[in-house]
């Protein structure tokens, strides 16, 4: 009973903020959309430029992605970054909550797992922007309160072909619940974390020192987390913990360490975040070798871990160059 209430809630709000696309109407990739709808900063960073919603369950959402982007790469000269859509989606989740299902913009977002999948054909560069199309589907949408949360499943479309998938699971709390679930660390900064000597940039296919986020430790195949608290686009706004994307971006930086290879990209990824990652505790960063898949990549597990807990896991397929 209980169930079925929260889905009527859920029906009930998106009744009443909808607005459907009209037939025909395809996605416009001339300008992106209002940087507050996907939690930036910079407009420069905003990738999604435009939403259709087909229905109660059903969206499409158009996104850009830039010739070149100082942190998303291109990862090498003939391929955009995996991260880039990684980040799409992410912003395309938020697009969708705040405007077909009626989000505060003031609400805290939470992922609880995401995955991503992208066929390397689909990330070839070419000189000039890319448009993509995500199709977007939400399941198991629940609201409890103010409060709730959804499954997104993503399919991306580049030309009409299909070049990745993914999925969010993702809830969101109102200020005053969130300010509970940080307790002291709800005006933490990443000023706050102890600054550590990074890896050297290109053993991560990095230039720039500022955008490496391992240092070594003294044991074999563990790194500690590092980061510029500066970083234009890692705290493109105040955040009060270490962000899911960062965490994504550290995970593939120890993937190319552990394989040896500074340009291999990771085709696959999943993850799991079970607690906040802090600033204010070394943050060390486990990583294994998992298997060699069927497809040839090199599969490393990655385990952040805080206080002695795994605070997240992630699991990525790295194709090598």
């Amino acid at each position: 009973m209980v169930g079925t209430l929260l889905q009527k809630s859920a029906q009930v709000a998106f009744e009443n903020t909808v607005e459907e696309a009209p037939p025909g109407r395809v996605v416009d990739f001339q300008q992106t959309i209002p940087r507050s709808l996907v939690h930036r900063a910079a407009v420069s960073e905003v990738f999604v430029t435009d939403l259709n919603i087909l229905g109660s369950d059903r969206f499409e959402v158009g996104a850009q992605w830039p010739r070149r982007h100082s942190f998303f790469g291109p990862c090498t000269p003939s391929s955009h970054d995996p991260m880039l859509y990684a980040e799409t989606c992410r912003q395309a989740g938020l697009l969708i909550a705040h405007r077909a299902y009626g989000v505060p913009q003031g609400h805290s977002f939470l992922s609880d797992s995401k995955t991503y999948a992208v066929d390397e054909a689909g990330l070839a560069t070419t000189g000039r922007p890319i448009d993509v199309v995500l199709q977007v589907t939400t399941h198991d949408v629940k609201y409890r309160g103010r409060n709730g949360g959804m499954r997104l499943e993503f399919e991306c479309y580049r030309d009409g072909q299909l070049v990745g998938t993914g999925t969010d699971d993702a809830r969101w709390v109102c200020s005053a619940v969130y300010r509970r679930l940080r307790g002291r660390h709800f005006a933490a900064t990443p000023f706050q974390a102890i600054v550590l000597p990074t890896v050297a940039p290109a053993l991560v296919g990095r230039d720039r020192a500022e955008d490496v986020l391992v240092a070594e430790t003294a044991e074999p195949g563990v790194w500690s987390l590092q980061f510029d608290p500066d970083h234009a686009v890692l705290f493109d706004h105040a955040v009060d913990h270490v962000p899911g994307m960062m965490l994504v971006e550290a995970a593939r930086q120890v993937a190319l360490l552990k394989v040896g290879d500074p340009r291999a990209l990771p085709v696959r990824a999943s993850f799991e975040f079970k607690s906040y990652v802090e600033f204010d505790a070394d943050c060390l960063m486990v990583a294994e070798d998992v298997e060699t898949a069927g497809d040839g990549t090199r599969v490393v597990r990655v385990v952040f871990e805080q206080d002695g807990v795994a605070a997240a896991v992630g699991t990525l397929a790295m194709r090598l160059s």
